[in-house]
């Protein structure tokens, strides 16, 4: 720096105080990443780390998620849309699917979204948890989400919900089976393990002697039983072939076994929204949601809303006493039809 006007001021300084400055900084965050706290003198100086909010119902005793199955979202205004009626095809674009997303999120203010791919051309894929208990363990998507009591109960810091994400491929990689793919044994390996993990937390909770805690599943390949359900009482509509893969790798038997999930919520078949029960479990469709995947003309794009609500104890909200889900078609009116309770707590009063 210089204080002569008419001489020409030398930078450097300033810029080395710069550099100086980033490298503390950098200091700092490394120190605070790897140890989380500092030495001061011989004081240890504790650095608060943001905190990680748990999901949790909210304080009317509810939890509502919104199931986005099949966006199919392209290039915007580019993207045309496709089975519309042929007054709507020539101003109908990627931008209704924006739309429609928009108003949904407005009238029904989910707590949680679940995208049950496919989003977008060319589908990508979310992080993977599994690591965390096996080692290794196929697909990109596959998480759990644990949903927390409601601020002020005797279960605010217990999961009472959990909800399972599965990544469930895109073709078979096996040779000699051809079709889609499916979920694998690691992945049912790692589910099985995160149940019991669940199961052990709420043992040693506050309520152990209270009914296990519901399960949610979620995955976009249907799994072959589900081809069953036409000769069932489905609720909904059931307007084309179930596209599943050829191979059964047992999903179903896994997900009986573990006693824990109630509804498994689906997309991939864009015309299909029904709910049907298998062995105790509740198996949904989504359907199609927008408007440049398939559908059929004439049939609204939709979207499925899981509402799970809470038994009221004397002075505060308890576990899971119902879990029901319905529609909402892009009418114009966003219209709720096909209601449906899912599961009820046996030992609700």
């Amino acid at each position: 720096m210089c204080r002569n006007k008419l001489r020409k001021c030398d930078p450097r300084p300033i810029l080395h105080l710069l550099i100086y400055l980033l490298f503390i900084y950098a200091t700092l965050l490394v120190i605070h990443t790897i140890f989380g706290r500092l030495f001061i003198g011989n004081h240890a100086v504790k650095i608060k780390r943001s905190a990680t909010l748990p999901l949790r119902f909210n304080s009317q005793g509810t939890f509502k998620i919104l199931q986005v199955a099949d966006m199919h979202f392209a290039n915007g205004v580019m993207s045309r849309c496709r089975d519309v009626l042929p007054f709507e095809f020539h101003y109908c674009t990627d931008l209704n699917t924006s739309d429609f997303f928009r108003r949904i999120v407005r009238e029904e203010r989910p707590d949680f979204i679940a995208f049950t791919v496919s989003q977008v051309n060319p589908v990508t894929y979310g992080y993977s948890d599994g690591e965390k208990k096996v080692r290794e363990i196929d697909g990109f998507g596959n998480y759990n989400i644990e949903v927390s009591g409601a601020i002020g109960s005797e279960l605010a810091n217990m999961s009472i919900l959990n909800l399972y994400f599965l990544d469930s491929g895109d073709r078979s990689t096996v040779p000699g089976i051809r079709g889609y793919g499916w979920i694998r044994e690691t992945q049912q390996i790692w589910l099985r393990q995160i149940s019991e993990m669940i199961k052990d937390k709420q043992r040693a909770g506050p309520a152990p002697d209270t009914h296990r805690p519901p399960s949610l599943a979620f995955f976009h390949i249907p799994i072959p039983e589900v081809r069953q359900l036409w000769f069932t009482k489905f609720v909904g509509q059931f307007q084309e072939g179930v596209a599943c893969p050829t191979y059964n790798s047992g999903v179903l038997n896994t997900l009986i076994n573990m006693g824990d999930v109630k509804a498994v919520f689906l997309g991939h078949d864009h015309t299909n929204d029904f709910c049907g029960e298998l062995n105790g479990i509740w198996f949904c469709y989504g359907g199609g949601f927008g408007y440049h995947g398939y559908g059929k003309a004439g049939w609204h794009r939709r979207v499925r809303v899981i509402l799970a609500e809470l038994e009221r104890g004397e002075r505060n909200w308890k576990g899971v006493h119902r879990i029901k889900t319905w529609k909402r078609l892009d009418d114009g009116s966003l219209s709720k039809i096909d209601e449906l309770v899912l599961w009820t707590n046996p030992l609700s009063t």
